[in-house]
């Protein structure tokens, strides 16, 4: 009986210790859950809004635009980590797929502060093309010795490449290297007031490719001021909440027809919508939120058919007109495109 007693003992104060290991041993792994959403077109955690604009009337819609993210637990024991394994609502996966080797947590939050930024300058972009204001790709500089010297001068604005109107600086890039160098192009654009067009022919540069041989700037003139305040939030995943929100917020129309729209998305220059991470505990959160759609990135649709709500649509959008398109839809009544199986 003593030797049994001192085995039960013995082995009583082993699993309290491999209890306690698992309460503080690290492991290499982080954990994914719904993180807070927020409505664009309502205040931060600060109080204060989101969206501000400066210098023209701005309107009040009666839904909301929330954009969802991604709470991250980076530090894990592996108590947590079994725990969060058994939890529907949550994904934990290798730490290097957040954090990876060659990058430590600081440089990682950095990065995604990077493209927070990055987001909302492209989400402006796009907002206010929509709203009217274009971009304007005017001429910097010419350079002695290729096509465009004595055809093009500093200040003009060039509007289209062979009847293909240039949007932006990556556009007009896209559209001189289309065809090799020495090919003719015709070049639209205007001087001061004046509309005119000229065919200069490409030359290829130190690199290879084709140029017409200047260098240009880009502006969006807006008789307004315009920025985005929200702290703590990283990554590209808000571009296109950022797109509709900055409309809605100078439109006179209510985009949201009254409901919680929920969504994400990255957003380009040229409104086209990319895909995220994260779409199961977004999903989740919009739901939490009593969002009555998702906008979901069409590249996502397979990943969050898989992981859908209940009761919650996936609108399936690739750019920021169909994006409109599908809150017009809604406001008729009408279904817009959802994501399929």
């Amino acid at each position: 009986m003593r030797r049994r007693g001192v085995t039960v003992l013995v082995g009583a104060l082993l699993l309290l210790l491999l209890s306690w290991q698992t309460t503080v041993l690290k492991v290499p792994y982080v954990e994914m859950g719904p993180g807070p959403t927020y409505n664009t077109l309502g205040a931060g955690d600060d109080g204060k809004p989101i969206i501000n604009v400066t210098g023209a009337p701005v309107t009040k819609s009666a839904g909301q635009l929330r954009m969802t993210t991604v709470s991250v637990q980076p530090q894990m024991t592996l108590l947590e980590a079994m725990i969060g394994w058994w939890q529907k609502d949550r994904a934990v996966v290798p730490r290097e797929l957040i954090y990876p080797p060659n990058r430590t947590e600081q440089q990682v939050e950095e990065d995604n502060k990077k493209d927070f930024q990055a987001s909302q300058s492209s989400a402006e972009t796009v907002a206010l093309r929509k709203l009217g204001y274009p971009v304007l790709v005017a001429v910097d500089e010419v350079s002695a010795g290729f096509p465009a010297e004595g055809q093009l001068q500093k200040d003009d604005v060039i509007t289209a490449i062979d009847g293909t109107a240039v949007t932006s600086l990556p556009t007009l890039t896209e559209l001189v290297r289309a065809k090799p160098a020495g090919t003719e192009r015709q070049v639209e654009f205007t001087r001061g007031t004046e509309k005119r067009s000229a065919a200069i022919a490409t030359k290829a540069g130190d690199d290879g490719n084709p140029r017409l041989g200047v260098t240009v700037k880009s502006s969006q003139p807006h008789p307004f001021q315009l920025s985005i305040q929200l702290d703590r939030i990283g990554g590209p995943s808000a571009g296109l909440m950022f797109t509709l929100g900055i409309i809605d917020t100078i439109k006179d129309e209510d985009l949201t027809g009254g409901i919680i729209i929920a969504g994400t998305g990255t957003i380009d220059d040229e409104g086209n919508v990319g895909p995220i991470g994260g779409i199961p505990q977004k999903l989740v959160a919009a739901k939490a939120a009593k969002a009555k759609v998702f906008l979901t990135p069409a590249a996502n649709c397979a990943e969050a058919v898989a992981n859908a709500q209940s009761g919650l649509p996936l609108i399936k959008v690739s750019t920021a007109d169909e994006a409109l398109a599908a809150l017009e839809q809604l406001r008729a009544g009408q279904t817009p495109p959802v994501c399929s199986k």
